[in-house]
């Protein structure tokens, strides 16, 4: 048998050795490419002084590009079992630097997996979850980030509103979010032919890294003004923020009544979510 870059057996050989046909209730699409797995490895920075964390591996296509690229420590988070005798197998090829979890990762707190340390998230997200997941790492202890970096992988879409600015069609609550938490850019996409089975859309690969300084605002405040704000996002202001405080709100932010939500900036919308400016509708 032929061997792969890292001394392990092709990723397609190990999935068919292992009967791992991806399945759709668990968002699986399998990245073959070795060379676009080290590219993501890459893309995440240095891992050696960093535990590094990965959200459904599969097979471990991009586990494997991890250690290879020096990953002091990677934890995967794994719920469907059938992927774990393939993990195990790197684990063997890496002793002491792969740990394995058995679980949904919607149900892990990464906080408390990282014991204080700093990790780096690197991962394919499943399609399904990968925007729920996303707020619940950008959300968990917004003064003190326990990420140093992630960089995932997204439906093109998605990555598409986490970066998007004001006036972007793709701009609205997750890139408010996102950007005020996090310097954001999507590094490169992937075609669909990539993986197996191919997605019916292109894939994206974002890099996020928390911001030194914050424009003032509270999370809660902030999502209470752009929920309500997009939730009628064709509407004019003085109305979507209605339940908010509506033109009183505006005023005392300096904002015009007449604009759309997708006009307003980051500096903007922390504006209106400052206490000093709220007035309950």
């Amino acid at each position: 048998m032929s061997l792969a870059f890292d001394g392990l057996p092709p990723l397609r050989d190990v999935v068919a050795r292992h009967g791992l046909d991806a399945l759709k209730a668990l968002g699986q699409n399998f990245l073959f490419d070795l060379n676009l797995t080290q590219k993501i490895a890459r893309s995440a920075g240095s891992l050696d002084n960093h535990v590094t964390i990965e959200i459904g591996p599969g097979p471990g296509g991009l586990t494997r590009a991890l250690l290879a690229s020096g990953a002091r420590k990677v934890i995967a988070i794994e719920r469907d079992t059938r992927c774990l005798p393939a993990l195990a197998e790197i684990g063997d090829h890496y002793p002491g630097k792969l740990e394995v979890i058995e679980g949904d990762a919607l149900k892990v707190d990464l906080a408390e997996l990282a014991a204080g340390e700093k990790v780096r998230i690197v991962a394919n997200l499943p399609y399904n979850v990968g925007t729920q997941l996303l707020i619940n790492w950008l959300t968990r202890d917004v003064e003190k980030p326990f990420w140093a970096s992630m960089t995932l992988m997204f439906q093109k879409e998605v990555g598409q509103r986490i970066v998007a600015r004001p006036g972007s069609n793709h701009y609205g609550r997750l890139g408010v979010l996102a950007g005020w938490i996090a310097d954001t850019e999507i590094l490169f996409d992937i075609p669909p032919q990539a993986f197996n089975p191919p997605p019916k859309v292109t894939s994206s690969v974002v890099h996020l890294t928390p911001k030194a300084t914050r424009l003032p605002c509270a999370l809660a405040d902030l999502e209470r003004i752009t929920q309500a704000a997009f939730g009628q996002r064709r509407k004019m202001l003085r109305q979507s923020l209605k339940p908010v405080g509506g033109e009183a709100l505006l005023e005392a932010a300096g904002i015009d009544p007449t604009r759309r939500a997708e006009t307003l900036s980051l500096e903007e919308f922390c504006l209106l979510a400052r206490p000093q400016n709220q007035r309950r509708g």
